[in-house]
């Protein structure tokens, strides 16, 4: 046995009996980041503009400070791409994240030393969470596999600059380096189809016990796996055991990788942005992630119902309810400041605070007034996949305004790995699905506006295709899942099959 895998257990148990202390004492030790983020800013230029010198509670705070998309924030970034210090945190960031924006073009998003430290150990600590929990200390034993946009890194003015995956390469503790595939080499490999057969090739014959990715671009190496030699993932990985994933519902693609693999494998869900690590699934036990509340972050909510009114409610942590849909808000040691990235959750539980994500609070349809959202449409498909044979690669849903004839719908774009047989049937059951979680939608049927969701098949491999000709194949990119309006749809038409 080795001295890792030996070591393994007491050290997770450890870290978990560690974070049990903000784990169980959520509402202090937000207080306690809310208060050390207003402090440590108070003399940048931000601090400064936002009068954070005068801030005393978190009702001061909203006065002062707006909420704000990256937009907003262009002046504060360019002042820091040109060179100037103590902008929006002390000192200057030691990177860029740089994402690509559906309004915004390019983003810069500022990592600092301080940050940083958080986005390693929340990644660290829910591998360790898993340990303790499930007592599977195999995992160490063998190989893990990252699959990550390239660590090669750029400059913008002197700020190292790159993919979030790929920053994070470069500070994997060393204790996992020995263990962490693939190679340097193949990393860089910009390609991402190219980046995949090689990493194939240096995979193929080793222990793997761990991989880490976004689920269709994970599925895709698993599929050239099993192209390769013919054989299930669990016949080429007898120890695989342990899928650690983000930035999707997994939920579509269950079924299909549990035939590629030939087994059921536990899964962690991470929720990692470029802003900061957010949250990450603690247990195999509970629903949902668990907030990091103590990593730098302090969280804020605006329910979704109210994001686009004038005044909408906007609270801290001490607030949330159960259930309700959120638009999530943060605050952090790299220097953002009510910022809104876009996302929504909700909170399954609130001792501990654990939430699910939701959705894109711009990616819904709603051309009728039925604001249909990402968590409705992956729970009907949910269902109706339950309920039939149906296994399903990608989804993209979109709304059919002008029909050539009848009554305007909802278009469903589906790459299936396996078409249900009954596929009128099949379609049926995802529209009364979707009924029962969206009264508007349910009333827009039954008061004959919309008639019953259409579902246009696709070839196979039709979503790499439209990401490879946008120039979005792999990495952290991911194919919205729904649209209000038929951008996306025109593109994925030329794939019907």
């Amino acid at each position: 046995m080795g001295v890792k895998s030996f070591l393994s257990i007491p050290f997770a148990n450890y870290i978990v009996f560690k974070n049990k202390k903000w784990k169980n004492n959520a509402l202090i030790y937000q207080k306690k980041v809310f208060e050390n983020l207003v402090i440590r800013a108070s003399k940048t230029q931000f601090g400064k503009d936002h009068n954070f010198s005068e801030i005393k509670n978190y009702h001061d705070f909203k006065n002062n400070v707006p909420v704000r998309s990256y937009e907003d924030f262009s002046d504060y970034i360019e002042k820091i791409k040109s060179g100037e210090k103590d902008i929006l945190w002390p000192n200057k960031p030691i990177y860029f994240c740089k994402t690509s924006g559906t309004t915004s073009g390019t983003k810069y998003i500022p990592i600092t030393k301080e940050s940083m430290t958080y986005h390693i150990q929340a990644a660290r600590d829910s591998i360790l969470a898993y340990i303790s929990e499930t007592k599977n200390k195999s995992i160490v034993k063998g190989k893990m596999i990252f699959l990550q946009g390239s660590p090669e890194l750029s400059k913008t003015g002197d700020i190292l600059t790159g993919r979030l995956s790929g920053i994070v390469a470069h500070h994997v503790p060393a204790y996992l380096t020995k263990n962490r595939l693939p190679s340097l080499k193949t990393n860089c490999i910009d390609d991402w189809e190219s980046k995949i057969d090689s990493i194939v090739e240096e995979t193929v014959n080793e222990k793997m016990s761990l991989i880490s990715g976004i689920p269709p671009w994970v599925q895709m190496y698993l599929e050239k796996l099993k192209q390769k030699t013919g054989k299930q993932i669990k016949d080429i990985f007898p120890k695989f055991d342990l899928f650690i994933y983000g930035g999707v519902n997994f939920e579509p693609y269950r079924k299909t990788f549990e035939k590629l693999i030939g087994k059921k494998v536990d899964g962690v869900e991470l929720y990692p942005a470029s802003e900061g690590f957010i949250a990450y699934q603690d247990s195999q036990k509970e629903e949902g992630m668990l907030l990091c509340i103590n990593h730098g972050i302090f969280f804020e909510f605006i329910p979704t119902d109210e994001f686009y009114e004038e005044n909408p409610t906007r609270i801290s942590l001490k607030d949330v309810k159960i259930g309700v849909n959120y638009v999530i808000i943060l605050n952090t040691n790299a220097g953002l400041w009510g910022y809104n990235i876009g996302d929504t959750i909700k909170f399954v539980s609130i001792n501990p605070y654990r939430i699910i994500v939701s959705g894109r609070i711009k990616h819904f349809t709603s051309a009728f007034g039925e604001h249909v959202i990402a968590e409705e449409v992956e729970k009907s498909l949910k269902k109706s996949i339950k309920k039939y044979p149906a296994r399903i690669n990608e989804f993209h849903v979109a709304p059919q305004v002008n029909p050539e004839n009848g009554l305007p719908y909802h278009e469903w774009f589906i790459e299936f790995e396996q078409e249900e047989e009954n596929l009128s049937e099949f379609t049926k059951s995802l529209d009364e699905n979707l009924q029962e979680l969206n009264t508007y939608y349910k009333d827009l049927i039954d008061g004959n506006v919309l008639k019953q969701l259409q579902i246009t098949i696709l070839e196979k491999d039709a979503f790499r295709k439209y990401m490879k000709s946008v120039g979005k194949l792999g990495g952290q990119n991911k194919v919205p899942r729904l649209a209000n309006d038929r951008k996306i749809a025109e593109e994925l038409s030329k794939f019907k099959l």
